[in-house]
């Protein structure tokens, strides 16, 4: 992990404003920012889109399949 501008313990923070209009390109339903695992979270689709270098990789082939544990912590 690297230490970003904001003393974080993570990869550099996505733009909030992005985060703001982002949706599911699957369900279009909102999406969770989980950026102590550089992750964007879909409780619909329950997919895990990569966040790589503050960029979100929105493409259904780089998604991972959310535990059912990640699922339940969604509710």
């Amino acid at each position: 992990m690297t230490r970003n501008a904001m003393g974080g313990a993570s990869g550099p923070m996505v733009d909030p404003k992005l985060l703001e209009i982002l949706v599911c390109p699957i369900t279009k339903t909102a999406l969770v920012y989980r950026r102590e695992m550089e992750e964007l979270w879909s409780k619909a689709s329950g997919l895990a889109f990569p966040v790589r270098d503050g960029i979100p990789i929105m493409l259904e082939d780089q998604a991972r399949a959310l535990t059912p544990e990640e699922q339940e912590s969604l509710n």
